[in-house]
């Protein structure tokens, strides 16, 4: 039995698929899927309690309950798919603080915004590894794991998907963001063929659920003439604010807005090349009891998948929010909030803590 195609909730203690992978016995096929709860996406990995896009994060994520992790894919200057939410990477790494590395700095425009730092194509693999990782969320989150792990290849993380799959005996799902597409084609970097050369080259993505994100346009309908609906592989179409614009319309000279994607209509023309969409969570609405954004998205035959929940008071709203300020956690609140959105039919989520996911989801 595959995975079902468009997105549907992973079924929960269901047996291990992973014909061919190393020094682990081949299982038997997974039982009839029974259940239809929301899959739990660890954003970056377990992106509240380790630094993000680090394989800590990840096996976090999985140990926490997450049923898919989320790897946000960059270039190096050698070609080499690495996991950063950025392709700038002062942030999120020690690199500002490396002098051998100092003569790398530049300004540039991504995207249509200047931005100024260190940035993944300028870079090998090898030095982008003499690297460590730190925490992108000082003021709010611990920085204790500062230093202790490095940056992530996507084989690395593939690995580590199939490895806790066979130990844990459920299949971990991965969600790889293409980040900057527009970008890193124009350096020649494409990142779209490589992607599926590395889902492809590895058992477990050969059966894993994968769904492929972006926030441009070109690219998924692109991987659409390539990846048949009945593959494990499903195309996610993210949608930022409603006046914001996908890069690639507007590198084409023919922009457009996130706003007219979320109308029936442009849910309908979504639907012709990717199986789900992606929005804020704020644009759900749920006090309204139901969400017209998920109740035609589903009309058209996407999923949804919302992003991002995130424990701290600083993210909460209203009345998810605890005491102790800003940066206090709030988990209590963190899963009644995710709880109302799930009341609304969405189909999955990301969450910065796949633990907290895990209880709204199962009721704990």
């Amino acid at each position: 039995m595959r995975f079902l195609v468009p997105i549907a909730a992973l079924p929960l203690g269901f047996a291990l698929v992973m014909a061919g992978c190393a020094s682990t016995p081949i299982p038997q096929e997974p039982a009839p899927m029974t259940s239809t709860k929301a899959l739990v996406i660890g954003h970056r990995g377990a992106s509240a309690l380790r630094p993000e896009h680090t394989l800590a994060a990840y096996a976090k994520a999985i140990e926490d309950g997450a049923d898919v992790i989320e790897p946000d894919l960059v270039s190096t200057r050698d070609g080499v798919l690495v996991a950063r939410h950025e392709n700038e990477i002062s942030g999120t790494t020690d690199v500002a603080q490396r002098p051998e590395f100092a003569s790398r700095k530049a300004t540039k425009t991504i995207d249509g915004e200047r931005v100024a730092g260190w940035f993944t194509e300028d870079f090998t693999l090898a030095e982008l590894k003499t690297l460590r990782a730190r925490e992108r969320l000082p003021e709010l989150r611990s920085t204790a794991f500062d230093g202790q792990y490095g940056i992530a290849t996507l084989d690395e993380i593939i690995v580590l998907a199939a490895e806790a799959s066979a130990k844990q005996g459920r299949l971990i799902g991965l969600t790889p963001e293409i980040k900057h597409p527009t970008h890193f084609a124009a350096l020649g970097l494409p990142m779209e063929a490589k992607l599926l050369a590395a889902l492809r080259a590895h058992p477990h993505t050969r059966t894993a659920p994968v769904i492929i994100q972006s926030f441009e346009t070109a690219n998924l309908r692109e991987l659409r003439r390539t990846i048949a609906r009945d593959s494990n592989i499903s195309l996610l179409q993210l949608l930022g604010g409603k006046n914001g614009r996908p890069y690639d319309t507007v590198h084409a000279g023919k922009p457009m807005n996130y706003g007219s994607m979320m109308t029936a209509g442009g849910l309908r023309e979504i639907a012709t090349y990717a199986d789900a969409i992606g929005p804020a969570y704020r644009d759900l609405d749920p006090a309204q009891g139901r969400s017209r954004l998920v109740d035609e998205a589903h009309a058209a035959g996407l999923r949804v998948i919302v992003y991002t929940f995130r424990p701290e008071n600083h993210f909460l709203e209203g009345d998810y929010r605890g005491d102790g300020g800003p940066t206090a956690r709030h988990d209590a609140g963190s899963i009644r909030q995710i709880r109302a959105y799930l009341g609304l039919g969405i189909d999955a989520f990301f969450t910065d803590d796949p633990a907290l996911g895990r209880r709204a989801v199962d009721g704990d």
